[in-house]
């Protein structure tokens, strides 16, 4: 009833009352954008990295995957402090790797880490501080006025609002208040100079992140990108995702039109996993996101979201109705119960069988990855890890045999 254990079927746990396997049907997971809800400590990052762990064993897309608090990449501890492996030490054949924005902090858990991400001041737009506005203290007016700013000031607007050197160029913007007040800039000045807290952002980056990425991603490689220390500040985590995203996205939808010219193969299917999912899909701010019009495309580019969040109620209800497949632990709050239920006909049983979940390892599926809604017991992480070494040790043996 729930599949078979084959090729992009991945087994996530067994039915409460049964012993046999649920599997996610993988290449309908990333078809559609997903999502992983539940209340703080029923176990999301645990849900989390076995959905993963799942789609890179298959082989069905590539993933990027803001990493806010260090959980997915290399080793971490789960809620009961036991030791759990990260995707890179799983799949030790390459196809994770792992970038960071905070090499010391990566270097004192003892991560392996690919790439040091760097974004240069010349390198950001209006467009990727836009989402910051709430976090910054923007007035409607001030972020209006950062569009202006950069055409005025050019590729170098962001370091010269922070520079304290003289700048006959800005202050000729103020003259008469016919451009920008000067009130207005210099509200602008005080509140971008809250970017100066993040040691990822330089005045030149010695590398390009965005290239980086696409090349291995391009390769069929799954990017996990650590935090650090930057994974306490929400400001961070929605500037660097929103940042790479945007570009990401523009590089997919290229080459997806270029293939449709003939001109190139298609991309692969690429995940990208956002964690506080409704900072990034507010319905206030959704409809102009880079994320909102992810999930509203659904898989027109080959680009498709996982989003995990603890109050689904705060995404926007347009964008939940878009969510394929929604793997739901325990949520306390009606409204987050209700918002899970977005646009699924019959839900009212479904509720009562969402609030009556234990706290940890067990799960309710709906959507498009399983045939029918189900309540699971999620299986045991070691048992998955077991799994994938033993499929790493056969391809190994494939190959050996192979190319003697």
């Amino acid at each position: 009833m729930f599949g078979r254990e084959e090729v992009k079927n991945f087994a996530i746990g067994t039915p409460l009352t049964m012993d046999m396997p649920v599997c996610l049907r993988l290449d309908r997971f990333v078809e559609r954008s997903s999502g992983i809800f539940g209340k703080s400590g029923t176990g999301k990052t645990f849900l989390t990295r076995m959905v993963l762990a799942g789609i890179i064993q298959e082989r069905a897309a590539v993933n990027l995957i803001f990493d806010m608090h260090n959980e997915y990449g290399w080793k971490s501890q789960d809620e009961s402090r036991q030791d759990v492996k990260g995707l890179r030490q799983l799949f030790y054949d390459g196809r994770v790797s792992v970038f960071t924005l905070d090499p010391e902090s990566s270097r004192r858990r003892g991560s392996k880490v690919d790439f040091t991400v760097r974004i240069g001041y010349e390198q950001l737009e209006p467009e990727d501080l836009e989402m910051l506005a709430p976090l910054f203290g923007f007035t409607e007016v001030q972020t209006n006025a950062l569009y202006m700013l950069r055409r005025r000031l050019g590729p170098a607007w962001v370091r010269r609002l922070l520079s304290d050197e003289p700048d006959e160029g800005l202050a000729a913007l103020t003259e008469d208040g016919k451009q920008i007040h000067e009130g207005t800039l210099g509200a602008i000045q005080r509140k971008l100079a809250q970017l100066y807290r993040f040691g990822f952002l330089v005045d030149e980056a010695p590398d390009d992140p965005i290239g980086r990425i696409l090349d291995y991603i391009n390769s069929g490689k799954s990017v996990v990108l650590e935090f650090g220390r930057y994974g306490n500040a929400l400001e961070a985590y929605i500037l660097v995702a929103n940042y790479i995203t945007r570009r990401i996205h523009q590089a997919y939808v290229t080459r997806k039109e270029a293939s449709l010219g003939g001109q190139g193969q298609e991309p692969r299917p690429l995940v990208i996993t956002i964690e506080e999912a409704h900072k990034f899909l507010d319905p206030a701010i959704a409809k102009h996101t880079i994320f909102g019009t992810i999930a509203r495309e659904m898989r027109k580019y080959n680009v498709t979201l996982l989003v995990v969040d603890q109050r689904p109620s705060g995404i926007d209800p347009e964008v939940m109705s878009q969510i394929g497949t929604r793997i739901t632990a325990l949520l306390d709050e009606e409204n987050d119960i209700r918002a899970v239920f977005t646009g699924v006909a019959g839900s009212a049983a479904l509720r009562e069988v969402l609030a009556r979940l234990e706290t940890r390892q067990q799960a309710l599926i709906l959507g498009h990855a399983v045939p029918m809604p189900v309540v699971i017991r999620t299986r045991d992480y070691d048992d998955l890890y077991g799994e994938i070494q033993g499929h790493a040790a056969d391809s190994a043996d494939i190959a050996s045999a192979l190319y003697p």
